[in-house]
């Protein structure tokens, strides 16, 4: 149960950092404290202002000694927006920090220690590195102090990203370092012009308006795909805004755009409309392509996924004779990787665009060995698919962030494949997965690659050799 509270403690050092951004340290009695604008390295004098289960959420009120590696964050919206919440730590800690984050989480979680702990991988670029984002449109846009102090009236029109703990405010956003441009140019030039037309903004509260959200993607050749959310059909301002952008931006390949009258902002149960250029981009990784269409999953780190993907075959060590399925395979880009390697590859994904999109991958890559299958991975490994597919040699496995179902994992151990490599995005449950798994595999080698510069979110490559 939450407790205000408000308390003055001096001098405490600051030894961690947090997923949101805040420092962490503990008192003599072994208390923690979650401390905004800290980082490891300061010493700081804080105000306690809330009681949370097992920990103190604080304020500095003074900085007794700064942190050598604080540094200053690039982006004018660091703090306000949610995102990019370590801007203020030099990367070569937070690498440190993540590296040790992943290990703890093995050892506490999994109560496993990898026989080979190999060191981070760094990424190449510690900003611009992103291929997709999505802004919202909002009638009521979050002020800031310095807006609120000045008792002013101002525009309330906002584009941009929500505001943490406020679901019906946005942070507009004026440049995030994160995608390439002219991302910002397109952002902020339909913001412009729909505040100059009049065109209404999404009412978050109300559930009325017409622009309701924004997505970017680009590929590293600097193709761009634009999708726009409309809440509502209006056809003359719908035309309006999209001839606009199509006008104004001639590096916009695939414009897009759907209407989502449905109470949350989520398209994948939407019809996507194209209205000018190809509905879908084409990304180069290596000697592959990749389609990517609105909807599909795609590293949006892309530089650094290729060097995660040459890890994942590093681990592999293929022969050519090999078996391999390829769980939560999505439009395939790691069982195309590895297709060249082995004899055959078996791609299973519950989402059937995205084996759609898998099995295009694999036609215009001329790959003829790899097979996509839909279907529910806590049921699907059967006698059936077993004898049309033959028994794996290898699994590799790349789950969203909960991480694998209990069943999937059971399937996995009733296979008894001889290695499995289990790629992850959060550690915590790739940990809990090969706690479970330790009854049939053995912790080979782990490596983190750092995907995600700037915030607390890394990637672990975990290898498995059966007992």
């Amino acid at each position: 149960m939450r407790k205000k509270l408000s308390r003055n403690i001096e001098s405490l050092v600051v030894t961690d950092i947090n997923s949101k951004g805040m420092g962490v340290a503990k008192d003599t009695s072994g208390a923690v404290y979650f401390i905004k604008e800290t980082i490891p390295g300061d010493v700081v004098n804080i105000n306690v202002y809330k009681k949370r289960r097992g920990y103190f959420e604080a304020q500095p009120t003074a900085f007794l000694k700064k942190s050598p590696h604080r540094v200053t964050p690039p982006c004018t919206h660091f703090g306000l927006c949610g995102g990019c919440k370590w801007q203020h730590f030099e990367y070569a800690q937070q690498l440190k920090f993540k590296e040790a984050g992943v290990l703890r989480n093995l050892q506490k979680i999994g109560k496993v220690n990898p026989e080979e702990t190999l060191p981070i991988m760094a990424a190449p670029d510690a900003y611009w590195y992103r291929n997709k984002l999505e802004f919202s449109f909002s009638t009521n846009r979050w002020l800031t102090p310095a807006e609120v102090e000045s008792k002013e009236e101002h525009v309330r029109l906002g584009l941009g990203f929500h505001k943490p703990g406020r679901w019906d405010k946005i942070v507009s956003i004026d440049t995030c370092h994160l995608q390439i441009e002219p991302s910002n140019k397109i952002r902020n030039a339909l913001r412009d012009f729909a505040i100059e037309e009049q065109i209404p903004f999404f009412d978050l509260q109300q559930q009325r308006g017409l622009l309701r959200t924004l997505m970017i993607r680009n590929t590293q050749a600097g193709d761009f795909m634009v999708l726009l959310q409309f809440f509502e059909t209006k056809p003359k301002e719908q035309e309006k805004v999209l001839t606009f952008l199509k006008n104004e931006f001639p590096e916009i390949t695939s414009l897009l755009y759907c209407i989502n009258s449905k109470a949350n902002d989520t398209i994948y149960d939407q019809e996507i409309n194209l209205f000018a250029g190809k509905d879908h981009l084409i990304e180069t990784m290596g000697t592959l392509k990749f389609k990517i269409t609105s909807k599909s999953f795609y590293q949006t780190n892309p530089k650094q996924a290729y060097a995660l993907y040459e890890l994942v075959k590093s681990f592999a060590a293929l022969e050519g004779n090999e078996i391999v399925y390829d769980l939560y395979s999505g439009t395939g880009t790691i069982a195309l990787f590895l297709a060249a390697l082995c004899k055959k590859i078996v791609g299973v994904e519950s989402i059937p665009e995205a084996v759609e999109d898998a099995k295009y991958n694999a036609q215009i890559n001329q790959v003829k060995n790899a097979t996509f299958e839909v279907g529910d991975m806590k049921h699907i490994f059967d006698k059936t698919f077993i004898e049309k597919h033959g028994k794996p040699d290898l699994i590799v496995a790349d789950p969203p962030r909960d991480g694998m179902h209990k069943k999937v994992i059971h399937q996995i151990i009733a296979l008894q494949a001889p290695k499995l490599i289990y790629v992850s995005c959060n550690s915590a449950t790739q940990a809990r997965d090969l706690e479970k798994l330790s009854c049939i595999y053995n912790v080979e080698i782990s490596q983190a690659v750092d995907l995600f510069p700037q915030t607390s979110h890394v990637e672990n490559v975990v290898l498995l050799r059966r007992k």
